[in-house]
C-alpha cells in the first residue's frame, strides 16, 4: 500500500498516514510513504514503514504531470496495489498514477476543501475521485456531500484516531505536569483554563479572554487562563490579544506561554480544556485528547467538535463528558467553565470516566486504522458472486 503526503511533519494528517503504515506494518502488508520528508520520517521507519522520497508537494502542473509517471514506475516496481493521498497537489499525482496502472485510488479529507472560483473548485474537487473517500468526521462528510454531491455514494466517516496509551492518566508521571506549571508560573493554589492552540482568530483567543474577565468580575479567582501555541509569525494578532488582557486587567491571569511540547500532560495538568473556536473545527482532537485524560471540556457547537463531546441538548446531562456553547458568545463559556469548574470531586471523577469510556469505544488509534484497512480490503477485494 502507499500513502503519498507533501510532507511528514508534524500534524493531523501526517500523524495519521505514520499510524496508518504502523498498523499495515503490524497486519503483515508493506506500507510505503511518499513525501519529501519531515521529523516524522524516523518514526515511521521505526515502526515498520517505509519511506520513499518524493517531490508529492508540488504544485507546478508541469511538475506534476512528470510526477504521475514517475510515481506509477515506481508503484510498479514496489508491486503496490492501491495508492491513498492525504492532501490535493499529491492526489492529482497519485490519480493519475493510479489510472495508468489501473489500480484502486483513495482519498482522505483532513480538513475542508471549498474554494470559491471555478478553477480552485476544481483543483479541490480531486479530493472527492477517490474510489472512496474517506471524512475524517461527519461534518467533513458532509461538506463533502455538499461541494462533490456526485461523491456521495464513495463517502465513509472514519474519524481521527487517539493514542489511548498516550493519552492515559497512568502514563503521565506527576514530574511532567508540575515542570509545566511551573514554567508557565502557575501557583500551587491555582487552577488552570487551558486553550492549547495555534495563536489564530478563529481558534478563539479573544473570547476566552473575554469569558476570563466576566468570571473574574462574578468573584471567580485563583484561575490561570493559558493559552498553549506557537503564533506562526502573527505578530499583528499577538499584539491585539496582549491589548485586549491589557485593557480587562488580565496581566498575570492570561498567560501566553507558547508552543507546548507535551500536551498530554497540558491537558492533565488543566482542570478545564476550552475549544472555543469561531469557524468550524474538521475534527477536534484537543476534545478528544482531554476528555482521554479525564479533564473536563468546553467546546464550541459548531463544526466536527461536538461530534466528539456528550451534552445537552442531544445527550442527557447524565452521561455529559463536556459542555456545548454557541461559538463567539463569551458569556456562555463563562457560564459553563464555571460550572466545569464548580464540580465536585465525586462528580469530576464520574464524568472522566464517561469521557474517558466515550472515547475509547468510538475515537481510539485501534479502531481508526481498523477502518482503514477495512477500507483498503473493500477496494482489493472482489466482488461476490451475485453481489
Amino acid at each position: 500500500m502507499l500513502q503519498i503526503i507533501p510532507e511528514l511533519e508534524t500534524g493531523g494528517a501526517e500523524r495519521t498516514a505514520v499510524d496508518v503504515a504502523a498498523g499495515l506494518a503490524e497486519a503483515g502488508a508493506r506500507a510505503l510513504v511518499a513525501s519529501e520528508g519531515g521529523r516524522l520520517v524516523g518514526e515511521l521507519q521505526s515502526r515498520g514503514g517505509e519511506w520513499i522520497p518524493f517531490p508529492a508537494g508540488t504544485k507546478n502542473p508541469f511538475a506534476m504531470a512528470l510526477n504521475m509517471r514517475r510515481l506509477a514506475r515506481i508503484a510498479h516496481d514496489e508491486k503496490v496495489a492501491l495508492i491513498h493521498a492525504r492532501s490535493r497537489a499529491p492526489a492529482w499525482v497519485g490519480l493519475g498514477a493510479a489510472r495508468i496502472l489501473d489500480i484502486p485510488f483513495l482519498t482522505t479529507f483532513h480538513g475542508s476543501y471549498s474554494g470559491t472560483s471555478a478553477p480552485k473548485r476544481l483543483y479541490n474537487s480531486v479530493m472527492a475521485r477517490g474510489d472512496i473517500v474517506i471524512a475524517n468526521s461527519g461534518y467533513t462528510a458532509g461538506l463533502i456531500e455538499s461541494l462533490y454531491p456526485w461523491a456521495k455514494p464513495r463517502i465513509r466517516v472514519i474519524h481521527r484516531g487517539t493514542d489511548l496509551a498516550r493519552f492515559a492518566p497512568s502514563a503521565i508521571e506527576p514530574g511532567r505536569v508540575d515542570a509545566l506549571r511551573r514554567a508557565w508560573g502557575v501557583g500551587p493554589h491555582e487552577r488552570i483554563v487551558l486553550l492549547g492552540a495555534r495563536l489564530t482568530p478563529w481558534k478563539g483567543q479573544r473570547v476566552l479572554i473575554e469569558a476570563a474577565s466576566l468570571l473574574r468580575e462574578s468573584g471567580l479567582g485563583d484561575i490561570a487562563y493559558v493559552l498553549a501555541g506557537d503564533d506562526q509569525g502573527r505578530a499583528g494578532y499577538v499584539a491585539e490579544l496582549d491589548r485586549l488582557v491589557a485593557a480587562k486587567g488580565l496581566q498575570g491571569v492570561v498567560r501566553r506561554v507558547g508552543h507546548c511540547a507535551d500536551m498530554a500532560a497540558a491537558f492533565l495538568a488543566a482542570s478545564v480544556v476550552a475549544v472555543p473556536s469561531t469557524e468550524p473545527e474538521a475534527f477536534g482532537r484537543a476534545a478528544v485528547e482531554a476528555q482521554a485524560l479525564g479533564t473536563p471540556v468546553v467546546v464550541s457547537d459548531l463544526g466536527a467538535v461536538p461530534e466528539t463531546v456528550l451534552a445537552p441538548p442531544s445527550e442527557p446531562a447524565s452521561v455529559r463528558t463536556g459542555w456545548r456553547v454557541p461559538a463567539g458568545d463569551a458569556p456562555a463559556l463563562a457560564a459553563a467553565l464555571a460550572e466545569a469548574l464548580s464540580l465536585g470531586a465525586s462528580a469530576r471523577a464520574a464524568m472522566a470516566l464517561r469521557a474517558r469510556t466515550h472515547v475509547e469505544r468510538h475515537f481510539s488509534l485501534e479502531r481508526m486504522v481498523a477502518a482503514t484497512l477495512d477500507t483498503y480490503m473493500a477496494l482489493l477485494s472482489p466482488p461476490a458472486e451475485g453481489g
